[in-house]
């Protein structure tokens, strides 16, 4: 598709990079992200990719707009004190980002919705952020991940520690899964709402979060649609990022990397092995 001159001139400085150009931003116009969680997460992300020309965004959350967000969830102010966050976010988002759809579910994530959200046969979701802010819900965003064949970016941050993986068992099924990483029958004693954490701290995630999400979108199932010299000059694979685990220290200031490994005897992945 085409861009605008409008569009061209707006996404001048993206387009000029070499692993975008036309095509990559007309690519990155096309492509629908369900963001999972309207936090300090997905608050950022959902600006950054909405900033950057994705066409359509989905927004869930369930969760209602509390004083104490205000230093991380930088869409909200005490204006919006006790609105939905998907719904207010959506809102902002449209106003500022005329050329994307945004599209919010005013409810939590769950089995049930599932369906709703996820069997779009007229916008077929190409990516999924994990930006929730419990272990229950990242479960369930993996597993329907899995189920749904889509692929996963999660993020995570709390006190001065974050990690950022991927996953997507079509392309990289040795890689596993974050049921993988960390099976559903394990004990987790802290939550978002017991441990602190700074807002630049979230925001950094969010940050990283987004642009994994860009490489993503640029480069998944690219290659076979772009002359020689394009495909040479793309600085990354999507085989490169995918099931590759990065923390963060926030407080050294360190990011450490490993390759995930999948679990044979994984009750997610496993199950819905191609």
């Amino acid at each position: 598709m085409a861009l605008t001159d409008q569009a061209f001139m707006q996404y001048s400085r993206q387009i000029l990079l070499p692993e975008v150009g036309e095509h990559g931003q007309s690519r990155l116009s096309q492509s629908h992200v369900l963001i999972v969680g309207v936090g300090g997460l997905g608050n950022l992300a959902a600006q950054y990719l909405a900033a950057a020309g994705v066409g359509r965004i989905s927004l869930i959350d369930g969760d209602r707009i509390e004083r104490s967000n205000l230093p991380r969830q930088l869409l909200f102010t005490s204006d919006d004190l006790g609105g939905n966050k998907a719904d207010v976010a959506a809102q902002k988002l449209m106003r500022a980002y005329r050329d994307c759809h945004i599209h919010c579910y005013q409810h939590y994530l769950t089995a049930d919705s599932a369906a709703t959200v996820f069997n779009n046969r007229y916008h077929a979701i190409d990516l999924v952020l994990d930006c929730s802010d419990n272990f229950a819900a990242r479960q369930l965003v993996n597993q329907l991940a899995i189920e749904h064949k889509v692929t996963l970016v999660s993020a995570s941050a709390a006190h001065f520690q974050g990690q950022l993986l991927s996953v997507n068992q079509q392309i990289s099924p040795d890689t596993g899964c974050y049921h993988c990483l960390y099976p559903s029958d394990m004990s987790v004693s802290q939550t978002c709402q017991t441990v602190g954490v700074l807002g630049p701290m979230v925001g950094s995630l969010a940050s990283m979060q987004a642009l994994m999400s860009l490489n993503l979108l640029l480069t998944h199932d690219a290659t076979a649609e772009l002359p020689p010299i394009a495909v040479q000059s793309r600085c990354m694979d999507s085989r490169q990022l995918l099931g590759q685990l990065y923390r963060f220290d926030g407080a050294k200031f360190t990011w450490r990397q490993a390759t995930l490994a999948r679990d044979p005897d994984c009750t997610v992945c496993r199950v819905h092995e191609r």
